[in-house]
């Protein structure tokens, strides 16, 4: 039987501008789409690992406006239970999003909005649900004794943990000994160890740093490289899984982490929910948007039974 699987985190409205460039300060240019659709890194991945299968539930907070109900539409349509709470003297997130028109990159302005004041008492108000999960997932969109406390209650209560760094900051001590999985991109890794991180090695070195803080396992994002699964008795790079031409890349990171949580809650080893989540950020990158673009698990299923693992590396 399957796991729940509880994440905290932040929703946003995208608001995604796609242009041939960015401009330069003062400058106004002309774009050539936009798009307005759900997003927020924690309810990205709640989407995601609903998606992928998983029975998922989502903490965060709502204004009540035209972006919470779009938010309420996104995850009632995905399977994910809304753990919210709505206030009416605040907003719901946002987003800028530039997309580079020739190469799919982005660069991204976040405003959390009222999911800004989500406090360490609010997570204590959340203890049942927090401690009673199999596997537990926050980011760092949220203030950082929040996602502080909730992995405590987590780790406290049983599940496994899996903390995404993003966006990069600086942890306290301490924090890391509470995270089953760390999973930062190359960016975030450097941000955290202090180490350039431009190929696998230099990955599994900053890997090395990581578990040295206390982690369980590193599962570092690669982007088109796949995903580095590191912990204290093995190494393995695991190849992308391409399912074909990239669309966007927004949201992939996200996509990774809440395949890979589903894939943890049915009960798949490690390294299988790692190649899971890698099939699932496949798939992303091929559709635009970031909630929208997550697949469903038969979608996710299909393209691993063409795509066998290679031998490890």
């Amino acid at each position: 039987m399957a796991g729940n699987i509880v994440i905290l985190g932040v929703f946003v409205a995208d608001t995604a501008y796609r242009a041939d460039r960015p401009p330069r300060m003062g400058e106004t240019i002309l774009g050539n789409s936009f798009a307005l659709g759900p997003g927020g890194k924690g309810s990205n991945q709640a989407v995601a690992a609903a998606r992928a299968g998983g029975d998922v539930h989502f903490i965060t907070k709502l204004g009540q406006d035209a972006f919470a109900d779009m938010a309420l539409s996104i995850w009632a349509d995905a399977g994910v239970t809304a753990e919210i709470t709505q206030h009416e003297d605040s907003y719901t997130g946002a987003a800028y999003i530039f997309i580079e028109e020739a190469t799919g990159d982005n660069a991204i302005i976040i405003c959390p909005g009222v999911a800004r004041t989500i406090s360490a008492e609010y997570i204590d108000s959340r203890d049942a649900l927090i401690g009673g999960a199999d596997i537990f997932m926050t980011q760092l969109e949220q203030p950082m004794d929040a996602a502080l406390r909730a992995l405590q209650i987590a780790r406290k209560g049983g599940a496994k943990t899996i903390l995404n760094p993003a966006p990069a900051a600086d942890l306290p001590d301490g924090m890391l000994r509470y995270c089953d999985y760390l999973t930062p991109n190359e960016t975030e890794a450097e941000a955290l160890t202090g180490m350039p991180v431009g190929s696998v090695e230099e990955a599994r070195e900053a890997a090395e740093l990581l578990l040295a803080q206390g982690v369980g396992a590193v599962i570092m994002t690669l982007g088109e490289n796949g995903a580095l699964y590191h912990d204290a008795t093995q190494s393995t790079h695991v190849p992308a899984i391409s399912a074909g031409p990239v669309v966007e890349t927004t949201g992939a990171g996200d996509a990774f982490n809440g395949g890979f949580a589903a894939a943890l809650a049915r009960g798949a080893d490690p390294l299988e929910a790692v190649r899971f989540g890698c099939a699932t950020a496949g798939l992303s990158v091929t559709r635009p948007g970031t909630a929208a673009s997550m697949p469903r698990l038969q979608e996710i299923e299909d393209l691993l039974a063409v795509n066998p693992p290679e031998p490890p590396a």
